[in-house]
């Protein structure tokens, strides 16, 4: 695990984490959003040359930050499964393997877009399924980034990435955490997903990108 990037938020202690997941320490929670397991399998079932092994290294970076952090849940903000396509026998089999060497861990999705269309993981998954919002302490955690009327959403969905300008046409995009001042946006964890540019639209908010693995926040 590379090092964290502490944020305060909502009057939450948050860690900011370079493999663009997000830890809550007071609630021992790792936060994950649109995983999409399965998404380069599906693909290739349509002919499209696209990278294998990525449900693999999704879950092996799952499993370097659930030994270094002291977790006592793993929540999912959406998009756990990509598609139909994802219930791949592949697929599956590497899933149930990595949930049987972490039995006693709580795990949470919360259903997001691609998760309706997909269905709900295998129930032999042991993976609580839940509509958004999940309320817990100050914040509503939702996979759409829809405003909620009392508390603070951390949202998936998005994808958001920030552009870097150099010089002349070099430019840069790079996954990134926007922080605002209602809704905060994480990035995709999946490592077969694209991304949708966003700006800092209001003072309040904060872009932090992920480069070189590590955090960088934005001036």
């Amino acid at each position: 695990m590379n090092a964290p990037y502490p944020v305060r938020l909502a009057g939450e202690d948050l860690w900011l984490l370079p493999e663009k997941a997000l830890y809550w320490p007071e609630q021992q929670a790792l936060l994950i959003a649109d995983v999409h397991f399965g998404k380069a399998a599906a693909y290739r079932r349509l002919g499209q040359p696209v990278p294998q092994g990525t449900t693999a290294s999704n879950i092996a970076v799952i499993e370097q930050l659930l030994a270094k952090l002291p977790c006592r849940q793993l929540i999912f903000l959406g998009d756990f499964l990509h598609g139909p396509g994802s219930h791949a026998p592949g697929t599956l089999s590497v899933l149930a393997e990595w949930r049987s060497r972490y039995a006693d861990l709580p795990i949470t999705l919360i259903r997001g877009n691609h998760d309706k269309r997909a269905g709900d993981p295998p129930a032999t998954l042991n993976i609580r399924v839940v509509p958004e919002p999940l309320l817990l302490g100050a914040f509503a955690l939702q996979h759409e980034p829809d405003p909620h009327p009392e508390r603070h959403v951390l949202a998936g969905h998005v994808h958001p990435v920030y552009r870097l300008n150099g010089k002349g046409r070099q430019r840069l995009r790079l996954a990134c955490f926007r922080l605002g001042e209602r809704i905060s946006l994480l990035p995709a964890f999946g490592a077969f997903t694209g991304g949708y540019p966003v700006e800092k639209e209001e003072d309040s908010c904060r872009i932090f990108v992920i480069g070189d693995n590590e955090i960088w926040p934005v001036g």
